[in-house]
């Protein structure tokens, strides 16, 4: 990777990284994707309890497929044949796995969800959340974040999943209303009210939508 734009993602990091610290949320910074899976693993005590929703990210980086051993109780969702169970056993486990559809440069995370359970989990439940994030997906305001959460990450989720949706063939939100929209609900979190709770690892390297 060119040394300048290594340099803007460290600094970057940096100024995200405050702007959590302010909301009473830990960030993190891992230039690669082996760095992010070492920081993650570091964060997760062996014999943790681990669920997750369809986080792309964390896949991505490995963390998945890390804590699929005996050494954790990785409730897989894949796995279950009752998927409610799967996500409802979430909300009793030690951390839970997400990404985020986008993140202000100030530290305010920004999902939508079209089952809400993540977004439920990420509010509320689990002991501890975990984020995977890339440095991609920070905008500089709320605004913004918001417009990168329905125009970049929900079209290319709703293609991912091949759904029947106006923003799969346009590629840009149409705020539908369809049965089949992903945009159900929006969470913003601005602030922890449990310290320790939330955690986000910002990774140097493109990760997800």
């Amino acid at each position: 990777m060119n040394e300048n734009i290594v340099k803007r993602n460290e600094l970057l990091a940096k100024t995200v990284i405050k702007g959590l610290e302010s909301r009473n949320m830990t960030g993190y910074y891992a230039a690669t994707k082996e760095e992010a899976l070492k920081k993650a693993l570091e964060l997760i005590p062996k014999g943790s309890s681990v669920s997750m929703g369809g986080a792309m990210s964390v896949h991505e980086i490995g963390l998945s497929d890390a804590l699929k051993t005996e050494e954790y109780n990785f409730i897989d969702r894949d796995a279950y044949e009752d998927k409610r169970a799967a996500m409802l056993a979430a909300y009793d486990a030690d951390f839970f796995l997400s990404s985020c559809n986008a993140l202000t440069s100030d530290g305010i995370l920004v999902n939508i969800d079209g089952n809400a359970n993540r977004v439920s989990a990420i509010a509320q439940g689990p002991k501890k959340v975990l984020f995977v994030v890339s440095l991609n997906k920070v905008c500089p305001d709320l605004d913004s974040a918001m417009k990168r959460a329905r125009n970049v990450a929900a079209p290319v989720n709703v293609q991912r999943f091949g759904l029947k949706t106006p923003c799969a063939s346009t590629g840009t939100c149409m705020d539908c209303k369809s049965p089949d929209t992903i945009c159900c609900q929006f969470l913003i979190t601005r602030f922890s009210r449990h310290k320790d709770r939330i955690h986000v690892i910002l990774v140097g390297e493109d990760l997800g939508f």
